[in-house]
């Protein structure tokens, strides 16, 4: 399987709605969970990890969150965090697998705290790359990006020039979006069961998103923070109270990147994880 060719997409039958996923590779089960930005879903975020991450010896899992790509959507009114842990929990079941590692960005990361502090028996390390439901030393807050994300369906509602707006603030070094990718979100973010429950909306002061007012620092689980130096979206400075507050949390910050680093510094990225994955 090339990297350019998504696997066969599957399914979690829930009465809450139904779960997409995709899956490779064979090993300790590696759940990547994506952001919130509009046209995000799983695979397009994670379309440079997945088979190098199965490639070192892991069960790499795509997760589409619940209201993204294929996955039916599911109320936010306790929380954007929490209908995507349950999700993420079901998938964890349906793959039959006393706990998973998980690879979150930005609501993926958050989506993976909520987890870990609902169901820390389930959880093994996490990787967390900018993610939500944290609060920045010094930045102001709410950023340009997570605004230009929050609106993004306000107004006229989706457009291609309203999304390279968000998207010229997802990365430091726009030569890596091709047209043909901005097309694709474009597509997805506009998809009829999208449309009707846009992601993000009204998501932007409901204090309930606020992960760090809970207690982090019980998470005992090995972790990774993952940060771009020039992350517009959820500033570098978020990373220090979680740093402080839990136990076993490394920071790595990758220079002249901003809140896809999974993207913009795959192959580092991949090896990082792997190992961190691969550490006993």
């Amino acid at each position: 399987m090339t990297q350019d060719v998504m696997p066969e997409t599957k399914f979690v039958e829930s009465s809450k709605g139904r779960v997409a996923y995709q899956e490779a590779g064979e090993g300790p089960t590696l759940i990547l969970i994506h952001g919130g930005g509009p046209g995000a879903y799983g695979y397009s975020n994670y379309r440079k990890n997945l088979i190098p991450l199965a490639e070192r010896g892991n069960h790499v899992v795509i997760i589409d969150l619940p209201g993204y790509g294929q996955s039916d959507y599911r109320s936010t009114e306790a929380g954007m965090f929490v209908p995507m842990a349950e999700a993420t929990l079901e998938l964890i079941d349906h793959l039959g697998v006393d706990k998973a590692n998980l690879v979150g960005n930005s609501l993926g990361g958050g989506t993976s705290l909520r987890l870990a502090l609902d169901h820390p028996e389930r959880v093994d390390k996490m990787i967390l790359m900018g993610p939500g439901g944290g609060i920045p030393a010094t930045s102001t807050f709410p950023s340009e990006g997570l605004i230009r994300m929050l609106t993004f369906y306000d107004g006229e509602g989706p457009t291609l020039e309203k999304l390279d707006k968000v998207i010229d603030l997802l990365v430091y070094d726009r030569s890596s979006i091709t047209p043909e990718l901005v097309a694709e979100r474009l597509k997805t973010a506009t998809l009829p069961q999208t449309m009707a429950h846009p992601p993000l909306r009204n998501q932007g002061y409901n204090p309930k998103n606020d992960l760090w007012r809970e207690t982090i620092d019980r998470l005992e689980h090995p972790t990774l923070l993952i940060w771009g130096q020039e992350d517009r979206v959820l500033p570098l400075d978020m990373a220090f109270n979680l740093l402080k507050r839990m136990p076993n949390a490394d920071l790595h910050v990758f220079s002249k990147c901003g809140h896809w680093a999974q993207w913009e510094r795959a192959d580092e990225f991949n090896e990082i994880v792997g190992n961190f994955i691969a550490r006993h």
